[in-house]
């Protein structure tokens, strides 16, 4: 069967998870930031200051975005490895075929159940330790508050935004921003606070699975003649006995009316 490497793409997609989740927090404390910004607007009577406020918002969250990105699909492709090389292991018994490594992050309802199972399979068939079952629980749940919570927190924020006045005139008016802003943070700290959970409990997962993983990999390679050894050193063949060669005839030369003497 064959195997593959995990440990440099584990690296880089933790990476990722970490990065990704380093910038949500990011997002999630900008009514840190938009609060002092509405309330200049509201000291100067100045639209243009909400304005960059929005413009500020956008500014963070594109970061977010494209470390999300990169994230999925370094994730994508590790699960998928680490979820064939199951195949090449003797004892293991997954529940999932590789099909799902990729359809379990990909299918919408799927998405909310199917990672957690395959996680659980690379752990239970890699690690071999049922004790550590824990982490993809901790991971699954806090993962479910992150999907469920930013989507909920995000809409409801868009209908408040929605009930502003669109072009503040005065300080009654500029003050309901600055509500909005002061408002938004309580919210968003429950799915940053299960973002940050599910990111540092993915990060120990991909970690331990790829090294398990590795470390086997590692101990079934043959040193001959799959892996080069240095003249030398341990596992370097010894050197092959020389064929033996059948007792022949001596030669003798040709003779007139005669066949060559064998």
């Amino acid at each position: 069967m064959p195997t593959y490497g995990v440990r440099g793409l584990a690296v880089a997609g933790a990476s990722a998870v970490g990065a990704a989740t380093l910038c949500y927090l990011l997002t999630a404390l900008f009514p840190l930031v938009g609060v002092r910004m509405a309330r200049s607007a509201a000291e100067q009577l100045d639209r243009d200051v909400l304005l960059g406020a929005v413009l500020a918002e956008v500014l963070f969250s594109v970061p977010y975005l494209l470390a999300l990105l990169t994230a999925g699909t370094l994730v994508v492709i590790w699960t998928w490895r680490a979820r064939k090389n199951l195949d090449a292991f003797p004892g293991a018994v997954p529940n999932l075929s590789p099909a799902w490594a990729i359809a379990g992050w990909l299918v919408p309802l799927a998405n909310l159940v199917v990672p957690a199972r395959v996680l659980a399979d690379l752990l239970r068939n890699s690690v071999w330790q049922r004790r550590q079952s824990w982490l993809v629980g901790v991971w699954w749940a806090s993962w479910l508050v992150f999907l469920i919570g930013d989507r909920f927190v995000a809409r409801a924020e868009q209908q408040r935004y929605d009930r502003l006045t669109e072009l503040p005139r005065n300080d009654a008016e500029f003050a309901t921003y600055v509500r909005f802003y002061e408002d938004a943070l309580a919210p968003r700290l429950v799915p940053a606070v299960a973002c940050l959970v599910a990111g540092i409990a993915f990060v120990v997962l991909v970690r331990r699975i790829s090294a398990a993983q590795q470390d086997r990999l590692s101990r079934a390679v043959p040193v001959w003649p799959g892996q080069p050894v240095w003249p030398g050193r341990p596992g370097w063949p010894a050197p092959a006995a020389p064929m033996p060669v059948a007792p022949t005839s001596p030669q003798v030369p040709p003779t007139p009316d005669g066949t060559i003497g064998a």
